[in-house]
Formats: structure tokens, C-alpha cells, sequence
């Protein structure tokens, strides 16, 4: 089965991912994709160098990401690809340069991410005659020994942030989201990124809202509580892919 996760800054998708793994489910994280690529050697940094000049490459022959943000945008924060980079200056310039970015680092990133989740069988959800959209969450006599019925299926997890925004979607049989509210994410952006309220704010405004990722996604986990009940909402969701692929056989 080919899943992809998204959601919100904050929402708790790296910790999600973790428990994912925990169970089973192969992960790859397209932010972990971009910095292969732009890493000594990596495919992307010949391209990046070409159009961005030798300024954005480091000692080590790789791409200084610090450097490389500089020059495609200066001040605030804007999306870009698979994360954030700075923002501001002038509006055009910085938007056709983020595109030029986009435009090397996305074809590459989806490369990789589909030979991931392509190696093995897969489960295609248009062929389901499941109502997939917002389904009743399984009860809790589904969660034990999913360690095991793991072991036979072939889950794989792509982590992708910017999912809806690079058009990726069609690539998965299943999306799931990640989802907090907003006071959350503000007070997780505080707390462990050292943000004020004002840039918090800003960056929740540069981004795609979460209640929006949530309503486009086959499946939504909701982080607003504790860690304890994060895995245990992560159980769940497991348990429903399970079945779900029991019922399509």
C-alpha cells in the first residue's frame, strides 16, 4: 500500500512517523530526499550550482542550504518544494527563483519517493468499492497484534509536508494527515523552534491550512492531546489500513 503523510507545521508528523515505523511501516521523508540530493555528490547540486552560481556550494562540494535560501528569498518565511525557506524582498524576483528550485528539486524528489513506495506489491484504492472518505475509526479490539499482521503486508510511508501543495497526491492509494489546532502548533512552535507569536502566526499564514489538508485526506490523526494517545491514534489508523486491505482482497 502506498501512503503518504502530511500535515501541518507542528501537527507532529516526524513523532507520528516514529510510531509508523515502531509497527512495521516503512518511512521515507521527502525532507530527508532534499538534503540527499543536495548533499556532496547528490543529484541536484550540479543544477542548483548551474542556476544559483558557486555561492550556494559549501566546502564539502555539496549545497549550503543557509546560503542557498539567501539568494532565493531574503526575510520571513515562504514554501517552497518540500519545507520553508526565508522570504521577502521583492515578490517576483523571489517567486520565480523559488520555482526554479522547485523546478530541479521537484521531478527529483518524486523519482526517489515513487521507487520507494513502487518497490513490491501495492493496493490501489480506485479499484475500492470502500467509502475511504472519513471512516468510522475501527474499535480498540482491532489494535492487538499488528506487529504481526504486518509482517505480511507491504505498507510504505512517504512523509511529505508539502503534499497537496507539489501536487503529489495522485501518486498514493492513501493520505493521511496529521492535524492540531492552531493554538497548538502556535504553542508547539514556541515552545521547541524558539518562535515568537508573531512569526508562528506568519508561518501558519504561509501555509495551506490544516483543516484543509485534513479534509482532502483519506484519514486524519489528530494530535491534540498526549503523546500516549498520539500512538494510540496512530494504532488505530493502522488497524483501518488493515482492514481496509482485507476487505479489497
Amino acid at each position: 500500500m502506498k501512503l503518504a503523510l502530511t500535515g501541518g507545521i507542528a501537527c507532529g508528523k516526524s513523532l507520528v512517523a516514529k510510531f509508523f515505523r515502531e509497527l512495521g511501516v516503512q518511512t521515507l521523508d521527502a525532507d530527508d530526499v532534499v538534503h540527499e540530493l543536495e548533499a556532496p555528490g547528490g543529484a541536484a547540486v550540479p543544477a542548483i550550482v548551474s542556476r544559483f552560481g558557486q555561492a550556494v556550494l559549501a566546502p564539502d562540494g555539496g549545497i549550503d542550504r543557509s546560503k542557498l535560501a539567501e539568494i532565493v528569498f531574503s526575510g520571513g518565511s515562504r514554501s517552497c518544494a518540500t519545507g520553508t525557506f526565508p522570504t521577502g524582498g521583492s515578490q517576483l524576483v523571489a517567486t520565480a527563483a523559488r520555482r526554479d528550485l522547485e523546478a530541479i528539486l521537484h521531478p527529483l524528489v518524486r523519482q526517489r519517493l515513487l521507487a520507494f513506495v513502487t518497490t513490491g506489491p501495492s493496493f490501489d484504492s480506485r479499484h475500492s468499492t470502500l467509502d475511504n472518505r472519513h471512516p468510522a475509526r475501527p474499535s480498540d479490539s482491532r489494535l492487538p497484534a499488528l506487529n504481526s499482521q504486518l509482517l505480511t503486508l507491504n505498507f510504505k510511508l512517504s512523509i511529505i509536508p508539502l503534499l497537496f501543495e507539489s501536487h503529489f497526491e495522485s501518486d498514493y492509494d492513501t493520505i493521511l494527515c496529521v492535524s492540531s489546532t492552531e493554538d497548538r502548533q502556535i504553542d508547539r512552535m514556541m515552545r521547541t523552534r524558539g518562535y515568537t507569536r508573531e512569526q508562528a502566526e506568519a508561518r501558519l499564514a504561509a501555509q495551506m491550512p490544516v483543516a484543509e489538508k485534513a479534509a482532502r485526506a483519506d484519514w486524519t490523526i489528530q494530535n491534540n492531546s498526549t503523546v500516549e494517545e498520539l500512538k494510540a491514534e496512530v494504532q488505530r489508523c493502522v488497524a483501518w489500513l488493515i482492514g481496509r486491505m482485507e476487505k479489497a482482497e
